[in-house]
């Protein structure tokens, strides 16, 4: 504890985004190893049930619920949510049909999608440097999805459609007014993706019996759902954003470990190139980003 207590703030940044990436491909881990056998909705309404009950509680120990007054940000907090669901069933739908590290690579692409379409859609300003960072790092995930090869399959466009709309929640998370409580936002969040694994368990009638193993992982996977969004919380507490965000590619580590050490899986050598540009791009748009923040800020004061 003391040794925790001496480190600085952007140390501490460092640390809980490395935990908050950890726990959610661990989360992932689980969801692939019991998805081949139960249903997704399933496991989205089971999963959910046990996330939405723990950040409701987590919430109301922290004094973070609070509807929003604004018109604007609930509609903001409607959208957001629904492209959590979409995400989810895109990406969860891609991970059970494809490598683990290929996924999480892909999905290593929001710094740049957010950046562009912060450029396209708000009209922020993105300087060339910036923008060629993103049409390396946008080669770097041809190289792994590699259409009209054999490896590019349905699924390969699913984990596509999945980061276009973790781009359109992360988006619409910017514009939120400072004072909406992350964990409602969160909460409303994991509502929405239970009531989908709900309906979608009505619709299909599909339900599997599970073992004691099965349950225990799905326990688990929600457990590290909540650590990965109570962690992400905390990064937004401390440091610098520009200092911290660069460690969430931490995420690669973990599912390269753990997708060889679990499934036997390793990608091939045009794959790690594209994850190299895709981490390289990402981490030098994010310092961009965390510098030009800087200089707007000191022009301000000035």
């Amino acid at each position: 504890m003391t040794l925790f207590a001496n480190l600085s703030d952007n140390a501490k940044g460092a640390l809980f985004m490395m935990c908050s990436m950890a726990a959610f491909t661990f989360n992932d881990l689980f969801i692939k190893a019991i998805g081949t056998d139960v249903p997704l909705s399933q496991l989205l309404l089971l999963r959910g049930i046990l996330a939405t009950t723990l950040i409701y509680l987590l919430a109301r120990y922290l004094k973070a619920l609070a509807w929003p007054k604004r018109a604007k940000d609930r509609w903001l907090i409607v959208l957001r949510s629904a492209a959590e669901v979409a995400a989810a069933y895109f990406f969860l739908t891609a991970l059970l049909h494809m490598p683990f590290a290929n996924v999480t690579a892909i999905l290593q692409t929001l710094p740049l999608t957010v950046t562009l379409a912060a450029a396209l859609v708000f009209k922020e300003a993105v300087g060339w440097r910036r923008m060629l960072a993103i049409v390396i790092g946008f080669c770097g995930m041809m190289l792994i999805v590699r259409p009209g090869t054999d490896g590019f399959t349905i699924h390969s466009i699913y984990v596509l459609i999945a980061v276009l709309c973790v781009t359109v929640r992360d988006l619409a998370a910017r514009r939120l007014s400072k004072d909406v409580p992350s964990l409602t936002v969160t909460l409303v969040g994991s509502i929405f993706v239970t009531g989908f694994g709900g309906i979608g368990a009505l619709a299909t009638g599909e339900w599997s019996d599970m073992t004691s193993v099965q349950i225990a992982m799905l326990v688990a996977s929600a457990l590290f759902v909540i650590g990965g969004y109570v962690f992400s919380v905390m990064v937004m507490r401390v440091g610098e954003v520009g200092f911290t965000s660069p460690f969430r590619y931490t995420a690669m580590l973990w599912a390269l470990l753990l997708g060889y050490v679990f499934f036997g899986e390793w990608p091939e050598t045009l794959t790690f190139v594209g994850a190299g540009l895709i981490v390289a791009t990402g981490i030098f748009t994010l310092y961009r980003e965390a510098r030009v923040k800087r200089r707007q800020a000191s022009m301000a004061r000035i």
